[in-house]
């Protein structure tokens, strides 16, 4: 066999040397994002991207209530522990968001499916969504906002690493203290203050069902002074909660 050439085995080289240099990057970033994800675990996120772009920036869309000028973007968050708001508040999120949160292990293929199918058969100008109450604490706690292959493919990763490293009970603590409910509001702590001027372990059934109701798009649907669409979405949750057993059906994650 003719020995390689000179050019061939710089080649070869650069390559080995490309294909290691990649194999550390990615371990590095592997490792970094368990312990980011660890942290996470115990310790309550300072801010999320979507809290400092809200900061930076006024939302900018069609019938958005209730925003804030330039001036006055001072964000309103307060992190809360399941013994630190009402039991209602997470059966509501359930009812509303992910009824399946407490049997699947971060994905519904069910969910998926049956948004795919609408979104087919549908005008193309109302898409549902098929994500899990895990999907959305893995998107608003580490990741950009934006729709890209790269984003989806993060957020599963994300969400593969939550379910594992997380307890059921620490991903809803999240997503009630992180999700956005109005212009410059994260959190129902925050929610329950600005629109119902008491803390969050005094809300009552329907007001827990009206602020897990307009989740889909917060900055449209008012939970103060809320419209009829508001309003029937806040029957549907009742409906919902109803249907689950009440707060018995949390009851593994609330400790009650």
């Amino acid at each position: 066999m003719p020995p390689l050439s000179s050019a061939r085995q710089k080649s070869i080289y650069y390559l080995r040397q490309a294909t290691r240099l990649a194999l550390q990057v990615g371990a590095a970033l592997f490792l970094a994002s368990v312990a980011w994800v660890l942290i996470y675990r115990w310790v309550a996120p300072p801010a999320t991207w979507l809290m400092l772009d809200r900061r930076a920036h006024a939302p900018v869309g069609l019938g958005y209530y209730g925003i804030h000028g330039e001036g006055a973007r001072h964000i309103r968050y307060r992190f809360r522990t399941l013994d630190e708001v009402a039991p209602t508040v997470p059966l509501a999120l359930v009812a509303a968001e992910d009824q399946r949160f407490l049997i699947h292990h971060g994905f519904d293929l069910d969910a998926l499916v049956h948004a795919a199918k609408r979104n087919w058969n549908g005008d193309g100008k109302h898409i549902v969504g098929g994500s899990t109450i895990s999907q959305q604490v893995a998107k608003n706690v580490f990741l950009w906002q934006g729709r890209s292959y790269v984003r989806k493919a993060a957020e599963a990763y994300f969400t593969v690493l939550i379910e594992t490293l997380w307890s059921k009970r620490r991903i809803m603590e999240m997503y009630l203290s992180v999700a956005e409910m109005g212009d410059c509001t994260f959190g129902v702590e925050a929610a329950s203050e600005r629109y119902f001027h008491k803390s969050a372990d005094r809300l009552t059934a329907p007001e827990a069902a009206l602020l897990a109701g307009v989740l889909p798009n917060p900055l449209r649907f008012r939970a103060s002074d809320p419209g009829p669409v508001a309003r029937a979405k806040q029957l549907r949750v009742l409906r919902n909660m109803r249907r689950l057993g009440g707060t018995a059906y949390v009851a593994e994650i609330t400790g009650e």
